[in-house]
């Protein structure tokens, strides 16, 4: 899903993202996979770096190859504390994961509300 970088702060791309990356060493900061690779996840969702791979479009032992991109989560889901104590560079699995549990109550919160106004539709109709 694309960043809605409006929601953020002006010095996010030019200061407070930097900083995070470099002190994470360019790496995730929770499976350790390097930013920018190409390669491909195993079923046990292991990285595994291809050489000479250069292309999404390519396949290499039957997985598709993509290029790691490290993004900055917030580790407390709140987008407006941005200390760095509370930002983690994370691959985008590791990010997933650590958000899957807000995206779970997310959706539930969203399905509840599309049946409450389904009925309030329903309600009118009659």
């Amino acid at each position: 899903m694309p960043i809605d970088y409006s929601k953020y702060p002006a010095n996010w791309k030019t200061e407070i993202r930097p900083a995070i990356l470099k002190r994470a060493g360019n790496r995730c900061e929770k499976c350790g996979v390097e930013n920018a690779v190409f390669g491909y996840r195993d079923k046990a969702g292991v990285f595994h770096r291809s050489e000479g791979l250069q292309a999404e479009a390519d396949v290499l032992d039957g997985h598709r190859v993509f290029r790691i991109v490290l993004t900055v989560a917030h580790l407390n889901h709140d987008r407006t504390d941005n200390r760095p104590e509370n930002l983690a560079a994370l691959c985008q699995r590791c990010h997933l994961l650590h958000d899957r549990e807000q995206h779970r109550e997310t959706r539930k919160r969203n399905r509840m509300l599309n049946e409450s106004e389904l009925e309030i539709f329903m309600e009118e109709k009659r």
